[in-house]
């Protein structure tokens, strides 16, 4: 079986020293083109919450605040020379999930990085496809963390009507595709 760049792209955790997240990604972006790497190392992300008050010497300011202070998140199919890429870029003291001496790191999995990129606003179309009956667990939103099973498809506007159990009486809870996971 053939694999292809899409099946081989994988997230990992880069740890920074803090403060340091977005100079990481803007150095491992331009070690990416400087290097010829666009096709092993994808994108960088620094994950951020929304703009929070701050007040500083006396003045009130709007900052970002980050969600996970002290990592980068990189998107990359993870070959020796992609690994030492990343892993020599300034300011990043290594992979996340890498147990030291050269070894390789364990990627994120498919559900962590979904939520990782909805929290940022992307919305990352997943290939699924659906049945009438079959049962998912849903990821996001109001009804995170239940169980149901698919009452209906709306194929175009990418939505699900699932049947769940809340508060002991069957509701159908009205889902985004992404807001779901088979089980």
């Amino acid at each position: 079986m053939v694999e292809t760049v899409e099946s081989a792209k994988q997230w990992y955790v880069l740890h920074t020293y803090s403060g340091y997240e977005n100079k990481v990604r803007e150095d491992l972006e331009m070690r990416i083109t400087s290097m010829g790497m666009e096709d092993y190392i994808f994108r960088a992300v620094v994950p951020e919450t929304e703009h929070v008050e701050e007040t500083k010497t006396g003045k009130q300011k709007v900052v970002k605040d980050k969600i996970f202070p002290g990592y980068v998140f990189v998107e990359m199919i993870m070959s020796d020379e992609a690994w030492f890429v990343v892993r020599n870029t300034p300011n990043v003291t290594g992979f996340l999930g890498s147990h030291g001496q050269g070894s390789k790191p364990t990627p994120l999995l498919d559900d962590e990085v979904h939520r990782l990129l909805r929290s940022q606003g992307e919305v990352v179309k997943r290939d699924i496809h659906f049945e009438v009956g079959e049962m998912v667990r849903v990821i996001d939103g109001a009804f995170d963390g239940l169980e149901g099973r698919i009452e209906a498809i709306e194929e175009d506007q990418e939505k699900l009507k699932v049947v769940v159990e809340m508060f002991g009486r069957e509701t159908v809870a009205e889902v985004d595709f992404d807001q779901v996971d088979k089980l």
